[in-house]
């Protein structure tokens, strides 16, 4: 059982992620409200998890507490600023300088060693809702489909992306070897609780950074098939250093693949929920046999 630090902890961190996920909008109504100074100092209660969890560990250092504090802030300072100056929601350098921000934080792991190796997950989460607050509730970005109350329509597109996808994957995966046959025959159980924890950790943090947000705004620089290339692209690179210590192609190569049916799904309807569905499936397929 987790300790009471850390169950409130992950209470704090959730709270964002599930209320916007399936009370789409309420968020931003709620933050409508606001003082332009509460609402642009609020998310600075993102450092309440570091300071719960590294109290109890022992690791705590002002530094890190003061990390946690204010680039939530900072990042909704800049959505604020590009609100105003871009309401017709184009894309401002603002936009994408916060996307670099997030996405090279976890890519690199930069504040990974602010945490007890086993709750990490932490970090990514915390840096998920500081994008949430700043996308979705102060700059009010359209169109990301960040809505997790599942249609029938999101498993169709998401399987169909996934079945489109899974023979190119697994003839050139086996061809270059990165994938290797491997027979398992787990539970039912055990495959629903993967698929579950995959869906919610893993794709949809992805799924909403990399199509939600950052497709999402490329497609209004540069349109739709050009925002799906560069944005699968930049997927694929983002798994570099993924389970090797060099450059890992061939890693980057499926990825990149991968991205361009993660990108098809999402923008069908434009749903975070699609995409999660066909990148949930393959890692899942992946993990138990594939790997």
């Amino acid at each position: 059982m987790p300790s009471p630090a850390v169950a409130f902890a992950a209470l704090v961190t959730l709270i964002p992620f599930l209320a916007e996920a399936f009370l789409p909008g309420k968020l931003a109504s709620v933050t409508r409200t606001l003082p332009t100074g509460v609402r642009l100092f609020a998310p600075a209660v993102l450092c309440i998890p570091y300071l719960l969890i590294a109290s109890q560990s022992g690791t705590f250092h002002w530094s890190r507490l003061a990390l946690y504090a204010f680039l939530p802030v900072a990042i909704a300072i800049l959505m604020w600023q590009a609100a105003r100056i871009d309401p017709d929601q184009h894309g401002n350098w603002r936009d994408f300088l916060v996307l670099a921000t997030l996405g090279l934080a976890v890519d690199l792991r930069w504040f990974e060693h602010a945490w007890p190796a086993q709750l990490v997950v932490f970090n990514k989460m915390l840096l998920l809702d500081a994008g949430i607050y700043a996308f979705l509730a102060v700059r009010q970005l359209d169109g990301a489909g960040f809505n997790l109350r599942l249609r029938p329509r999101d498993i169709v597109i998401g399987l169909r992306e996934f079945t489109l996808y899974a023979p190119i994957a697994i003839v050139l995966g086996l061809g270059i070897g990165f994938l290797h046959r491997h027979g398992s025959l787990p539970s039912l159980l055990r495959l629903a609780g993967a698929f579950l924890f995959t869906f919610f950790f893993i794709a949809v943090p992805e799924e909403l950074f990399f199509r939600g947000w950052l497709q999402n705004l490329l497609e209004r620089r540069v349109g739709r098939l050009p925002a799906l290339l560069v944005t699968a692209v930049l997927f694929g690179l983002s798994h570099w250093n993924k389970r090797a210590l060099h450059f890992n192609w061939r890693y980057v190569l499926l990825a990149a693949i991968a991205g361009i049916f993660y990108g098809r799904a999402w923008r069908q309807d434009r749903r975070v929920a699609a995409s999660s569905i066909t990148h949930a499936s393959i890692d899942t397929v992946w993990s138990f046999w594939l790997r």
